[in-house]
């Protein structure tokens, strides 16, 4: 099968995570490439990403970019990999052939099933079932983006950050529990690319409990401390859905010792 979907980024990452999983759901072929984060600074950043040697970064010396948002140094980045990829970021994506890129991880997880024959991960091709589970990334979107700065800023902790991050996690906590009061799945009867998405940024949300002594030493306490009792439903949905086949074949082991 060839790839339909290319993604370029740091490994491992929840964020790709939501792509191979719904390729596995949606029996699409997604091809990854990447490295741990310190390493994509000897990364070629293209479509054809690969791994640069020291004579390579000289020979490149038109493509190298200072690095920002969480990149120190030098990054070699192409002029084609800019025109697809205009925030220049990763996890980048692109269709089979490069001359498209797409950004975002909702956004390609959203190109991944829309390349699958099946239709229930996208509400069926309806217009407004599609735009019900967009509703979902979109809020989804707004709370991921609160964590990555509060992950980012924890030696630097402060009453702003918290309590930003606190109110985006229970805003979109809150209206994760009253969607599940009311369907099996977060948008509806089926399991979507919601759900992916939930599992996928509120597991790694989760993980701030291994940084609860640093929370602690800032002054704070965990902000999921309670999610267990806060919200039953969402966690027994995470729980319910992380452990299903296709889920455990990408993030096996994410949650262990950290959610029962």
């Amino acid at each position: 099968m060839n790839e339909k979907i290319r993604i370029f980024a740091y490994l491992p990452s929840p964020r790709v995570w939501k792509s191979l999983i719904t390729a596995k759901l949606g029996n699409v072929e997604v091809k990854v490439l990447g490295d741990k984060p310190k390493n994509l600074v000897d990364w070629l950043w293209d479509f054809d990403a690969k791994k640069l040697s020291n004579q390579d970064k000289d020979n490149l010396k038109n493509f190298e970019r200072q690095g920002k948002r969480g990149f120190e140094g030098s990054l070699y980045k192409t002029d084609s990999f800019l025109r697809t990829q205009p925030f220049g970021t990763v996890p980048a994506g692109f269709n089979d052939d490069g001359s498209i890129g797409i950004f975002e991880s909702n956004s390609i997880m959203r190109a991944v099933a829309r390349n699958s024959t099946n239709t229930k991960l996208y509400g069926d091709n309806d217009p407004y079932l599609q735009s019900r589970i967009d509703s979902f990334l979109d809020a989804n979107l707004i709370f991921a983006r609160e964590f990555q700065v509060y992950v980012l800023e924890l030696n630097l902790l402060n009453d702003q950050f918290y309590n930003r991050m606190k109110e985006a996690y229970l805003f979109y906590l809150d209206g994760i529990e009253n969607a599940l009061s009311k369907d099996d799945y977060i948008s509806g009867p089926h399991l979507t690319i919601a759900d992916v998405s939930f599992v996928c940024d509120v597991a790694q949300f989760l993980r701030e409990r291994d940084r609860q002594h640093l929370i602690k030493e800032r002054g704070y306490e965990i902000i999921s401390k309670n999610f267990e009792k806060e919200f039953p439903k969402s966690c027994k949905h995470l729980l319910m859905v992380y452990n299903t086949d296709e889920f455990q074949k990408v993030m096996k082991g994410f949650l262990d010792g950290i959610l029962s």
